[in-house]
């Protein structure tokens, strides 16, 4: 009997530092991500067109808002263009598909390297300021990267945009919603494993050691310019895997969709689900991509016979996403992942959550 007292486990206790960076940082985590994903495979076989849609503009948006995460929640650093590097992974795996005949397969990929390749060029001059003028130096590369977009015919196809091939694999193209849902889930997947094992690793550390304290971080040893250059460059790689997937879903792929409102609202994804936060990343994402659908909802629920409601549906749901942006920066600045972890250890700790 004593020894199966002994065995018995009455919490989660972590006595290393590997265990207290885990992935899943309880069973039940582990249990509930696998189900998850499992439940996320089933989803095609039940619902509809608009609601994979939204599926899939979570899933390609959320990778671009990890990686915007990573260099400005993790790392401390500010950027303001980082739909332009959205916008280049677009393009570039339209370009290598379409000049190279590379199959989209790999292009995605490439594309993510091409775009990290203009990330660190950026990352150089930026690495060595911070602050406001850090801003200014990406809002910059924002409106360089959109100047490109518009005259490089040989790489965007100009005004007139360039056509990107449907993803494929093993000669089945996967044009349609059901099929394009599973690309997008596996990148999802691959990705955000990705950014939590760098979040775990030396690397991860230093980009929260430069973050917190720079001058400390310096003084034992970190480079800070170059994991300054480097999560420029992880960022842009985020992005691009999400632009390369959101031009190959459309189909199509043109400058006009990459413009700093898209920098603003992938900034206003990170602050929402919680700077500093993988998990928040992908709150942020869901909340961003379904308020202007609740909106447009909303309105037509309460003013269907109104022309002047309907006709400024436009101008709701671009106010929509500037409230939510103030409102969370006043009143919850941590974000929805702060929110979601004071729920789980209330109920964890219940009924002496106090």
């Amino acid at each position: 009997m004593a020894s199966a007292h002994s065995r018995m486990r009455c919490g989660e206790f972590r006595t290393t530092y590997q265990a207290d960076m885990t992935i899943f940082p309880t069973p039940l985590a582990r249990r509930v991500a696998f189900i998850s994903v499992g439940g996320l495979l089933l989803a095609p076989l039940f619902l509809d067109a608009y609601y994979l849609n939204l599926l899939i503009q979570i899933g390609y948006y959320g990778i671009a808002a990890l990686g915007l995460n990573i260099v400005v929640g993790f790392t401390g650093q500010i950027s303001l263009g980082h739909a332009a590097f959205f916008g280049l992974g677009a393009f570039a795996s339209a370009w290598i598909n379409n000049n190279f005949g590379i199959p989209v397969f790999f292009a995605v990929p490439l594309a993510g390297l091409l775009t990290m390749a203009v990330g660190l060029m950026v990352g150089i001059p930026a690495g060595r300021i911070k602050g406001l003028y850090l801003a200014i130096a990406t809002l910059a590369s924002q409106y360089i990267l959109e100047d490109f977009f518009a005259r490089a015919e040989w790489f965007t196809g100009g005004s007139a945009g360039a056509m990107a091939n449907p993803f494929s694999i093993f000669g089945y193209d996967m044009n349609s919603d059901k099929s394009f849902f599973f690309v997008v889930l596996f990148y999802v997947v691959v990705m955000y494993l990705a950014g939590a094992n760098l979040m775990r690793s030396r690397d991860g550390r230093a980009f929260v050691a430069v973050r917190d304290h720079y001058l400390s971080a310096e003084i034992m040893g970190i480079n800070l310019n170059k994991y300054r250059i480097l999560s420029f460059g992880i960022s842009s790689f985020y992005a691009g895997i999400g632009g390369a997937l959101f031009g190959h879903y459309l189909g199509f792929v043109s400058a006009e969709g990459f413009t700093l409102l898209l920098s603003i609202q992938f900034l206003g994804m990170v602050i929402i689900g919680g700077l500093g936060s993988v998990m928040g990343s992908m709150l942020g994402t869901i909340f961003m991509v379904l308020l202007p659908e609740v909106m447009e909802f909303g309105v037509h629920l309460v003013g269907s016979n109104s022309t002047a409601l309907t006709q400024a549906l436009a101008y709701i749901k671009e106010m929509a996403i500037g409230l939510a942006i103030i409102l969370f920066l006043i009143f919850e600045p941590d974000g929805l992942a702060h929110r979601w972890r004071m729920i789980k250890n209330y109920w964890k700790l219940y009924p002496f959550s106090y």
